[in-house]
């Protein structure tokens, strides 16, 4: 497999650390966040966002958007729940991660030196408050196990503070996050250089 990783992308990173967990080998190649000038050459093929992650899987097809990329992957797996209901919830906290979190955590962390951040910041701790509400008496997000829905929701979470995020008001989120980083398998963001 080969995977289209940006290094300080939480997207790529969710799908790195499921692949870890999986004990799953793949091959990187490194695509600039910041310089988008030959995306259409590299993904235009691959991927119609031109956005990583995109994965190649051996048989070639291809893979884009982080949390289908989770989803393929966890299928069969602990990662994603068997049981209808639950896997509805995993369901609703990608969507959540993707609507609410990522681009008002995410957002910010990369955008810290424009204009307009402290509407995103706001936004932000909406999102962190609410992860907060939810885990205030969960020890995982659904079912009380660890699923791709705390991998989706870790990514850019644990790297709050990169944006500015303070989580002292977010006791849940912060134990949280040490529970999901005691996972076996559980790698670094930036240990996979």
């Amino acid at each position: 497999m080969l995977l289209y990783n940006s290094q300080v992308s939480g997207n790529c990173y969710k799908v790195r650390l499921l692949l870890a967990q999986l004990g799953l080998d793949y091959e990187r190649r490194e695509v600039s966040v910041v310089d988008r000038s030959n995306r259409a050459e590299l993904l235009g093929d691959l991927n119609p966002g031109l956005r990583v992650p995109t994965l190649v899987l051996d048989d070639g097809r291809p893979l884009a958007e982080s949390d289908a990329i989770l989803c393929y992957f966890a299928e069969g797996t602990p990662y994603l729940p068997e049981d209808r209901y639950e896997r509805a919830q995993v369901l609703q906290w990608l969507f959540f991660e993707q609507y609410s979190h990522e681009p008002n955590i995410a957002v910010v962390r990369f955008w810290v030196a424009f204009a307009d951040i402290e509407a995103r910041r706001r936004a932000g701790y909406a999102a962190l408050r609410a992860l907060e509400r939810h885990l205030s008496d969960r020890t995982f997000l659904v079912a009380e196990r660890y699923t791709i829905a705390d991998i989706a929701l870790y990514a850019y979470t644990h790297v709050a503070h990169e944006g500015g995020f303070d989580l002292g008001d977010h006791p849940a989120v912060r134990a949280w996050l040490q529970r999901v980083a005691a996972q076996p398998g559980h790698v670094a963001m930036a240990d996979q250089a």
